[in-house]
């Protein structure tokens, strides 16, 4: 009689033990493959905060001269993911974000507020990073524009995800006239951005995050504070980070107190429903300058 009560007990401790166990996302399937692109991206749930933040340096490249390490930079980016539902596409995600980054005195740590240009013995004034908003164009779905199935970017080896991601630019220059396919002057970059996690944060179901870390890599032009006048040579910026469990309180002083002083939306992403074109630092720098010279204009005599 124990023989049989024991193996109906063990048979119930094994059928206990596997539905304990905790479900694991299938990265072939496109559905599954969506949702560990919001665990790396921002959260599985609707809604949720995540913050991204990155310390790193910026060089400049010109021809016949040595690299020059011009700043050190810190940071942010905070989003959120919502659910977006298409009848024939599927249960897809939409993820709107904004960010700030900041240019820092290599030598104090300090944030820059001038900086004499080295090439043109000129002092200007510092246009720091504040993108708002920072959205993906359109949203993903297990089920793409093409028809094809979403399939899942990455490669698994010991215990670790990595997903890399190359995004070369190259399209108008807002601050360009409308000639450009004629004398050039587009705007060409590229960013490179590497993500790492541990595969079982990632394939863990009942995670909604995936506690990422990133590599960001950017070549791109001059910045338009830094007044080159056309001059050759481009910035690389490298810099690491990852998410922050503690949100925007798990960032530096040296953001915060930036955050408290000058960008109080900063503190949350924009509603999910956001709608608005896309901010980048040529288009926010564009505006501050049209701003100056219109107040230039009005203070003029007449």
């Amino acid at each position: 009689m124990l023989k049989p009560l024991l193996l109906a007990g063990l048979a119930l401790g094994m059928m206990s033990a596997a539905s304990a166990a905790p479900k694991r996302l299938d990265l072939s399937k496109p559905d599954d493959a969506v949702t560990a692109f919001r665990k790396v991206q921002c959260s599985a749930k609707d809604g949720e905060s995540v913050v991204y933040h990155w310390v790193g340096e910026v060089y400049s490249r010109v021809e016949g001269e040595p690299d020059k390490h011009l700043f050190d930079l810190q940071g942010m980016n905070i989003r959120q993911c919502v659910t977006v539902n298409d009848p024939v596409r599927g249960k897809g995600v939409r993820q709107v974000s904004r960010e700030l980054m900041f240019y820092l005195d290599p030598k104090t740590g300090e944030i820059l507020r001038q900086w004499q240009n080295p090439w043109t013995g000129k002092t200007v004034d510092v246009v720091h990073v504040a993108n708002d908003p920072v959205n993906m164009r359109a949203p993903l779905f297990p089920i793409g524009a093409d028809g094809k199935p979403y399939k899942f970017e990455g490669r698994i080896q010991n215990g670790r995800v990595f997903m890399p991601a190359v995004i070369p630019l190259w399209y108008t220059n807002p601050m360009g006239g409308d000639y450009q396919q004629y004398v050039g002057n587009q705007y060409h970059s590229m960013e490179i951005f590497d993500f790492f996690v541990r595969e079982d944060d990632l394939l863990d179901a009942s995670k909604p995050r995936a506690n990422a870390a990133i590599a960001w890599v950017r070549m791109s032009p001059w910045l338009p504070w830094m007044e080159m006048t056309g001059r050759g040579g481009l910035l690389v910026f490298n810099a690491v980070g990852q998410t922050l469990p503690d949100g925007i309180a798990g960032l530096p002083k040296v953001i915060t107190d930036e955050i408290a002083a000058s960008y109080p939306a900063y503190t949350a992403p924009p509603p999910g429903d956001d709608a608005r074109p896309n901010e980048t630092s040529w288009t926010y720098f564009k505006k501050r300058a049209d701003a100056k010279r219109a107040e230039a204009r009005a203070a003029a005599p007449k």
